[in-house]
């Protein structure tokens, strides 16, 4: 047997080794994921199975490039390079860029990345000339995504009575058009969003027999990290991949299933053992991060949930520091004491500032943390903020790279066309653009023959358009005949960006220059590292096409910052998901904030909030400390918090229940068993206790004739009245005021509430 596997606890090793088939493996917090994924390729290369044959998916770059790193480690450079290993969408863009041109696409089709599918939404609701506050960009583009990992086309969204009469009831009926004319306009452009190349994959598969079969011989043996994220369209694209021999090695915890509003399927997981009979089940209980209370505790939480795979995790380390408590009056006083304990744990322990994460359940929650640090002169750094990628000056550059490999690709042609300033301006613009919609052609034919089109334009405007046509054709050659570095330089010069940002006297300029050349130095960087870099690509290592198609493929946990990292980080608990920190705080632990209003109603949205519960206490390795306060501002109004009730679900024994702090005073949350306050718990304890619990059955009114003004009592609240109702069916939901609670909005047909 391999000497490498001699790493492994018994656990791991059965997980590795399992035979052929269907394997799940049920892996906690902490267990050793990657480890177990990381030696099963190792495994099976080793066996002599040929790299071609293995295809290895995750959710990250990031993951893909660890992963094979440490397969390199293990068994040397040459097998583990040709191992099909990326995330679903890099694994199943270079799928589309081989097969594609069966659904009607060229090779060179340009993938749009959240910003860019955004800005296209946006100018169709403006197209439209409708309201884009009602047609809300952010709403319109996750509405559309649904749909696509839901395998619903434009014309089966549009024939759908149910979906559209919940768009109806939500007071937004014309999202059936918009999702018709975006995808059009993706068409016109070559282009596909995210959600396009899993949605294509899955056409392309299940339209093409002899696509689906060629593929299904190369891939002998499918492995997929964090199965218990996967969506619909996944999923289908995984089982149809190995329906062939079921070789299929899914890796996961159901109890870190967080991602529901991207579309992510507990379900995938738990009913695994239905799709495949015979499969194998391995669960990996030992915990190598985290203190023996941590373990505890999370367990305890977890324990509450009806959906799950039972496990038991443990761990060999050390019991450790309880779980800080604390009780603010106010998101001001919680900063200042998150802050004040990361001073005093800093100088007292000389801890790096990246020893220490703050989490949150929102972005908005930052504020008050990013006060605090400023005052005592803490770096910090947001998690998910401004990619490098996202910046004016790279979205500029990389808008020429892209219509140079893809001409048809509208939304960089808009960007790229007056940037320099060319004298082609928005009314000229948007005169192409009634011409390419009129004659359903791209907006590149417009200008490259605008007579044919009857383009309304004088003569000078047709020089200047000419011009620019010129330039991005000459582009074309240069990439053609020089390495992607040399290429890139090129256009950034020829193009003028270069000079202009190096002529502007603006503050911000000389930063943009510098973040100009820094993407100058990773495509370099790139062109250089060839084949490592492009994930084994043999045909196309290291290409111009190929850097364009990973930044376009790049996530927040991707993101390559060039910055000192020795900083405090601030993120939201679903964006630290597979991270891990010695130090954790988790803020805001209120009620309708954690678990959030919107989660309250349902038992699976309930659920779901207690797995990020979960996730954040796992995420620390030392110490967690968990905090609410009592009165909180959000939009705009002081409202009054009540502690979570996932506080109640952290065993007492575990807790370090401090006393109530005073406003302005700096004080960390340790606190000694003499300071604990016994009547603090009982006030914890009597806020957290439902209403429903008491010995008076509820019983709840028939709701489908709720009306403005009607009283109500629900088990919970108490009496309240109702503010107002929308929606129909089982979409109507309710606003209704409490005095104890104030405004709460309930879902109807959830909702327990009596009519007075």
């Amino acid at each position: 047997m391999s000497e490498f596997l001699k790493d492994l606890n018994k656990e791991q090793y059965a997980a590795v080794t399992a035979p052929d088939g269907a394997s799940m493996v049920i892996a906690g917090a902490g267990s050793g994921k990657t480890r177990v994924l990381t030696y099963r390729i190792a495994y099976l290369l080793n066996k002599g199975i040929d790299p071609f044959n293995v295809l290895a998916l995750t959710f990250t770059n990031k993951a893909a490039r660890e992963m094979k790193e440490r397969i390199i480690k293990l068994i040397g450079d040459g097998d583990a390079r040709n191992v099909w290993m990326g995330t679903f969408h890099s694994v199943f863009a270079r799928i589309l860029r081989f097969d594609g041109s069966n659904l009607g696409y060229p090779s060179n089709f340009t993938i749009y990345d959240s910003d860019d599918s955004k800005r296209l939404i946006r100018q169709i609701i403006k197209d439209k000339n409708l309201d884009n506050k009602t047609y809300n960009p952010s709403y319109v583009q996750a509405r559309i995504s649904m749909a696509k990992s839901s395998l619903i086309l434009p014309d089966n969204y549009s024939s759908n009575t149910e979906i559209i009469a919940a768009d109806t009831a939500a007071r937004k009926p014309l999202i059936s058009e918009i999702y018709a004319a975006y995808n059009n306009r993706l068409r016109r452009a070559d282009a596909m969003d995210f959600d396009d190349l899993l949605l294509n994959t899955y056409l392309l598969f299940n339209n093409f027999g002899e696509v689906l079969y060629k593929w299904q011989r190369r891939f002998q043996h499918i492995l997929v990290d964090e199965y218990q994220d996967t969506n619909h369209v996944q999923y289908m694209i995984i089982k149809k991949l190995a329906s062939n021999n079921e070789n299929v090695y899914v890796v996961g915890d159901d109890a870190q299933s967080i991602y529901s509003f991207r579309g992510a399927n507990i379900q995938n997981m738990l009913n695994f053992k239905n799709d495949y009979p015979d499969y194998k089940l391995f669960k990996l209980q030992q915990n190598y991060r985290s203190t023996k209370t941590i373990v505890e505790a999370a367990n305890k939480i977890i324990a509450n949930n009806k959906e799950q795979i039972k496990k038991t995790v443990w761990t060999d380390n050390d019991q450790g520091q309880k779980i800080g408590l604390v009780r603010a009056t106010s998101d001001t006083e919680e900063g200042n004491l998150v802050a004040g304990s990361i001073f005093e744990l800093k100088m007292r322990k000389q801890l790096p500032n990246s020893a220490f994460a703050v989490l949150y359940r929102t972005n908005a929650q930052s504020r008050s943390i990013e006060e605090a640090l400023r005052k005592r002169n803490i770096p910090y750094r947001i998690y998910g903020g401004l990619s490098f990628y996202q910046r004016k000056e790279i979205k500029d550059l990389l808008a020429y790279f892209r219509l140079v490999i893809n001409n048809n690709d509208e939304d960089a042609l808009q960007r790229a066309i007056n940037t320099p300033a060319r004298g082609i301006g928005k009314t000229t613009l948007e005169r192409i653009m009634v011409a390419a919609d009129k004659n359903n052609v791209s907006m590149w034919q417009v200008i490259n023959n605008p007579s044919a089109y009857s383009l309304p334009v004088n003569a000078g405007v047709e020089r200047k358009l000419a011009t620019f046509s010129t330039m991005i054709k000459s582009f074309e050659v240069v990439v053609k005949n020089k390495d992607a570095f040399d290429a890139a330089q090129h256009i950034a010069i020829a193009s003028g960006l270069l000079k202009m940002y190096r002529d502007d006297d603006a503050l911000e300029s000389m930063s943009r220059v510098e973040n100009i050349e820094e993407l100058l130095n990773s495509i370099k960087e790139f062109s250089e590292q060839g084949a490592e870099q492009a994930e084994g690509d043999l045909e196309n290592q290291g290409t111009f096409t190929e850097f364009m198609q990973n930044v376009a493929l790049l996530t927040d946990a991707d993101s390559d910052d060039k910055e000192d990292n020795n900083k405090v980080v601030l993120m939201t608990i679903h964006a630290a998901k597979g991270l891990e920190f010695p130090y954790v705080f988790v803020v805001g632990m209120e009620e309708n904030l954690f678990p959030s209003m919107q989660s309250v109603s349902t038992r699976t949205d309930l659920e779901e909030e207690r797995r990020l519960f979960y996730v954040a206490i796992t995420r620390a390795m030392e110490k967690v400390t968990l905090s609410y306060a009592e009165t909180r501002y959000r939009w705009g109004d002081l409202t009054i918090g009540e502690p979570s009730r996932f506080l109640e679900e952290v065993d007492e024994s575990l807790l370090d229940i401090p006393r109530k702090a005073s406003i302005g005073r700096e004080r960390d949350f340790r606190q000694t068993e003499k300071s604990v306050a016994k009547p603090q718990m009982q006030f914890r304890k009597r806020n957290l206790k439902p209403v429903e619990n008491s010995n008076q059955p509820f019983e709840a009114s028939d709701t489908s004739n709720l009306q403005t003004g009607m009283e109500v009592v629900h088990p919970k609240f108490g009496t309240g009245k109702v503010v107002a109702v929308e929606g129909s069916g089982p979409n109507k939901k309710a606003a209704v005021f409490f005095p104890a609670v104030g405004q709460k909005k309930l879902l109807l047909r959830f909702a327990k509430l009596k009519i007075l």
